[in-house]
């Protein structure tokens, strides 16, 4: 990998700078706690090592306690996905719209695992330069409402799809096409991914699909089964912060907070 400094203008359009450099940002910050949740040292330095303006970022994006949020989500993300490659050490994983997430190095899995990241070309080539590929782990560079890029992926492994931070941002007909291909492609597997209300999808935000439960998802697709759905604060107790863990527990007790953000499981 190069060491120098990582030049990222191209990246900071269309909203970018929240979903790729503010949650790489938030993880890397989180990292820092003497007790962190999710410990992610690969975003903190990735940071280091990208040449752009997080001085500025910070004051938008609270990260005292905006950190949480990004480390309870994807701490749940990898158990569920931890837990799946335990029970098939030789899967496939597809990491749809992966951005800047280090997960495949955090989760460390097996060597029989084949590992796919799926983001645009140009975040594509800011990982290239980030980020370690070790045996058995793939980029491809595509957008995740591309029908072609599905044919780089085999179909004879379980698969687990993850998808952090994707769906709320597509519409519900390309999320129900995507899942279509996903199940036509695939024999068995698992899906993970998070979402968030719909009401949020009615305010200027960029968020397009929202959900209450998932439980549209199997109506759309009968391959499709629940195996867990979680609020995002479920988990406040791991918050080594006595305000903020005060504060998410408040949000998890609060019935029009508490589904603002959910973390769903299915099987495919």
């Amino acid at each position: 990998m190069n060491e120098e400094q990582i030049d990222v203008a191209g990246l900071d359009d269309g909203g970018i700078t929240w979903t790729l450099l503010g949650t790489l940002y938030l993880r890397a910050w989180e990292s820092r706690l003497p007790q962190p949740i999710l410990g992610d040292h690969y975003a903190a330095e990735a940071v280091e090592r990208i040449d752009y303006d997080f001085a500025a970022l910070d004051r938008r994006l609270r990260p005292r306690s905006n950190q949480f949020l990004v480390a309870l989500r994807a701490k749940r993300l990898d158990e569920w996905s931890a837990d799946f490659l335990t029970r098939h050490p030789d899967a496939t994983v597809l990491h749809l719209g992966c951005g800047l997430d280090s997960r495949m190095l955090r989760l460390a899995p097996p060597a029989g695992v084949r590992w796919f990241d799926l983001d645009v070309p140009k975040v594509i080539e800011v990982r290239r330069q980030l980020f370690a590929e070790p045996s058995g782990y793939h980029l491809i560079g595509a957008s995740v409402t591309d029908p072609d890029w599905l044919d780089e992926v085999p179909a004879d492994r379980p698969v687990l799809v993850i998808a952090e931070g994707l769906f709320p941002y597509l519409d519900g007909d390309e999320l129900r096409l995507l899942l279509r291909r996903l199940t036509d492609r695939f024999d068995t597997g698992e899906l993970v991914f998070d979402a968030v209300a719909p009401w949020l999808t009615r305010l200027p935000t960029p968020f397009r699909w929202g959900t209450r439960d998932g439980r549209e998802l199997e109506r759309w697709n009968p391959r499709l089964r629940c195996l867990a759905r979680e609020p995002f604060a479920t988990h406040h107790r791991r918050i080594p912060v006595p305000r903020y863990r005060r504060l998410f527990r408040i949000m998890n007790a609060t019935p029009g907070l508490r589904r603002t953000y959910v973390e769903l499981r299915f099987a495919l």
